[in-house]
Protein backbone atom coordinates (compact mmCIF):
# COMPACT_ATOMS: atom_id res chain seq x y z
CA UNK A 1 0.00 0.00 0.00
CA UNK A 2 1.06 3.40 -0.75
CA UNK A 3 2.06 5.65 1.82
CA UNK A 4 2.73 9.34 1.85
CA UNK A 5 5.98 10.45 3.40
CA UNK A 6 5.98 14.28 4.68
CA UNK A 7 8.23 15.96 7.15
CA UNK A 8 8.47 19.24 8.08
CA UNK A 9 12.33 19.20 8.23
CA UNK A 10 12.36 19.49 4.69
CA UNK A 11 10.48 21.81 2.75
CA UNK A 12 6.99 21.58 1.56
CA UNK A 13 6.28 20.68 -2.08
CA UNK A 14 5.89 23.58 -4.14
CA UNK A 15 3.56 21.53 -6.78
CA UNK A 16 1.35 18.74 -7.07
CA UNK A 17 3.45 16.39 -5.18
CA UNK A 18 4.76 14.92 -2.17
CA UNK A 19 8.17 14.84 -0.32
CA UNK A 20 8.51 11.18 -1.03
CA UNK A 21 6.30 7.75 -1.18
CA UNK A 22 6.25 4.90 0.44
CA UNK A 23 5.38 1.61 -1.21
CA UNK A 24 6.12 -1.64 0.62
CA UNK A 25 10.19 -1.43 1.54
CA UNK A 26 10.97 1.07 -1.44
CA UNK A 27 11.13 4.89 -0.87
CA UNK A 28 10.98 6.99 -3.92
CA UNK A 29 11.71 10.85 -3.23
CA UNK A 30 11.11 13.28 -4.71
CA UNK A 31 13.67 15.78 -6.00
CA UNK A 32 15.32 18.53 -3.53
CA UNK A 33 16.39 21.43 -3.60
CA UNK A 34 18.24 24.19 -1.77
CA UNK A 35 15.17 25.16 0.30
CA UNK A 36 15.44 26.24 4.02
CA UNK A 37 12.75 24.32 5.04
CA UNK A 38 11.83 26.40 7.84
CA UNK A 39 12.25 30.02 5.85
CA UNK A 40 11.53 28.08 2.20
CA UNK A 41 14.06 30.93 0.89
CA UNK A 42 17.03 29.48 -1.02
CA UNK A 43 20.30 28.43 0.15
CA UNK A 44 22.56 29.86 -2.80
CA UNK A 45 25.64 31.16 -1.53
CA UNK A 46 27.84 28.93 -3.21
CA UNK A 47 27.98 25.39 -4.63
CA UNK A 48 28.40 23.31 -1.93
CA UNK A 49 26.29 25.26 0.58
CA UNK A 50 23.64 24.63 -2.04
CA UNK A 51 24.58 20.84 -2.43
CA UNK A 52 24.75 20.28 1.64
CA UNK A 53 21.19 22.11 1.90
CA UNK A 54 19.92 19.72 -1.02
CA UNK A 55 21.32 16.67 0.85
CA UNK A 56 19.96 17.99 4.64
CA UNK A 57 16.52 17.82 2.79
CA UNK A 58 17.32 14.59 1.64
CA UNK A 59 17.78 13.57 4.93
CA UNK A 60 15.53 14.61 6.48
CA UNK A 61 12.82 13.17 4.14
CA UNK A 62 14.62 9.84 4.59
CA UNK A 63 14.48 10.01 8.21
CA UNK A 64 10.90 10.68 7.84
CA UNK A 65 10.49 7.35 6.61
CA UNK A 66 12.75 5.93 9.35
CA UNK A 67 15.77 5.63 6.90
CA UNK A 68 19.11 7.05 6.06
CA UNK A 69 21.79 7.32 3.51
CA UNK A 70 22.63 3.56 3.80
CA UNK A 71 19.57 2.84 2.60
CA UNK A 72 19.63 4.56 -0.82
CA UNK A 73 19.90 2.14 -3.66
CA UNK A 74 19.88 4.87 -6.31
CA UNK A 75 20.10 8.51 -7.05
CA UNK A 76 19.96 11.19 -9.79
CA UNK A 77 21.45 14.42 -9.86
CA UNK A 78 20.80 17.30 -11.89
CA UNK A 79 22.92 20.01 -12.32
CA UNK A 80 22.88 23.49 -14.12
CA UNK A 81 26.29 23.33 -14.59
CA UNK A 82 29.05 20.60 -15.09
CA UNK A 83 31.66 22.80 -14.23
CA UNK A 84 30.12 22.39 -10.76
CA UNK A 85 30.46 18.62 -10.21
CA UNK A 86 33.31 18.16 -8.67
CA UNK A 87 31.81 20.54 -6.09
CA UNK A 88 28.99 18.80 -6.15
CA UNK A 89 30.10 15.79 -5.68
CA UNK A 90 32.54 16.44 -2.74
CA UNK A 91 29.57 17.10 -0.77
CA UNK A 92 27.50 14.32 -2.02
CA UNK A 93 30.27 12.23 -1.25
CA UNK A 94 30.92 13.32 2.15
CA UNK A 95 27.48 11.54 3.33
CA UNK A 96 28.01 7.85 1.88
CA UNK A 97 30.37 5.46 2.76
CA UNK A 98 32.02 5.29 -0.59
CA UNK A 99 32.50 1.37 -0.49
CA UNK A 100 28.65 1.27 -0.28
CA UNK A 101 27.61 4.16 -1.84
CA UNK A 102 24.44 4.05 -4.17
CA UNK A 103 24.41 3.66 -8.46
CA UNK A 104 24.08 7.73 -9.76
CA UNK A 105 23.52 9.41 -12.98
CA UNK A 106 24.78 13.32 -13.02
CA UNK A 107 22.55 14.71 -15.85
CA UNK A 108 23.34 18.32 -16.95
CA UNK A 109 20.00 20.11 -17.59
CA UNK A 110 18.74 23.01 -19.03
CA UNK A 111 16.61 24.36 -16.02
CA UNK A 112 15.38 23.75 -13.21
CA UNK A 113 12.99 24.69 -10.65
CA UNK A 114 13.16 28.52 -8.90
CA UNK A 115 16.55 28.40 -11.25
CA UNK A 116 18.93 26.43 -8.48
CA UNK A 117 21.78 24.96 -9.86
CA UNK A 118 21.35 21.26 -8.22
CA UNK A 119 18.44 18.80 -7.88
CA UNK A 120 18.24 15.45 -6.45
CA UNK A 121 16.23 12.65 -5.91
CA UNK A 122 16.81 9.29 -4.55
CA UNK A 123 15.49 5.51 -4.07
CA UNK A 124 16.18 3.91 -0.90
CA UNK A 125 14.79 0.11 0.85
CA UNK A 126 14.42 -1.01 4.14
Amino acid sequence: MKKIIFTDKAPAPIGPYNQAVLMGNTLYTSGQIALNPITMELVLDDIKTETKQVMENMKAVLQAADMTFENVVKTTIFIMDMADFTNINTVYASYFDEKTAPARETVQVAGLPKGVNVEISMIAIK
